[in-house]
């Protein structure tokens, strides 16, 4: 696997909240550069992004991010008026207490709707795995698959741990066919980055491969 095989699996991303729009377009100007999947960003900078990229890159952003607790008709709303704004993927975070207290049909009507607001748009879901027990990973598998949606992503970057090797490993095992994996949050090497995909991860949420290629400090997402 070639460095360049890693570089298109990967979201390069920028979601800190003191991130200026100077930034945002040093991680477009590299995400061409380096030909990544996508760059991540936040809602607020996406029109303006995908003016500046036009159809030479593709632009992430989130939604409900980084707690999953707003209501569903507001992430509908954040969903809608991004695509407007020109965003072509979606990665949402779940309602993790509406997990934990079992609502689960409350969970896949919202991942639905959403996907609804998508359209044809890439939809992921992000359940932050680093706060839900083996059980609930599994069930937010089964949740994923029946949803519609297009990726499950294990974390936002924001909480308490990123992506595990053993979580993708889980959801490799769990997921339908159709559902594809992301790694996010924490992925610090080239290596890492290799064995997350090895193990069923078809994109990597990360600022630091970029970086590292660029040969400056990695931190951060």
């Amino acid at each position: 696997m070639t460095n360049q095989d890693i570089l298109k699996t990967v979201d390069h991303t920028l979601l800190l909240q003191g991130s200026t729009w100077d930034e945002i377009k040093v991680i477009c100007d590299d995400a061409i550069h380096f030909g990544t999947a996508s760059v991540c960003i936040p809602t607020s900078f996406v029109k303006r992004a995908k003016e500046y990229v036009g159809d030479k890159m593709q632009v992430c952003t989130v939604i409900g991010f980084p707690n999953g607790y707003s209501t569903t008709a507001v992430k509908v709303f954040e969903t809608k008026d991004a695509i407007a704004n020109g965003a072509d993927e979606i990665d949402m975070v779940i309602n993790i207490g509406a997990l934990k207290d079992k609502q689960y049909d409350m969970l896949e009507d919202e991942i639905r709707q959403i996907k609804a607001a998508c359209g044809d748009k890439i939809l992921k879901v992000i359940i932050e795995t680093c706060l839900l027990s083996e059980e609930e990973k599994i069930k937010m598998c089964e949740i994923v698959t029946n949803s519609g949606a297009d990726f499950i992503k294990t974390s936002t970057g924001f909480s308490t741990s990123g992506a595990t090797f053993d979580d993708i490993a889980l959801f490799a095992k769990h997921v339908g066919k159709h559902v594809k994996i992301k790694a996010a949050g924490g992925i610090s090497s080239l290596d890492d980055a290799k064995k997350f995909i090895e193990l069923g991860a078809s994109r990597l949420g990360t600022s630091r491969i970029v970086k590292i290629l660029k040969n400056e400090q990695g931190t951060g997402y």
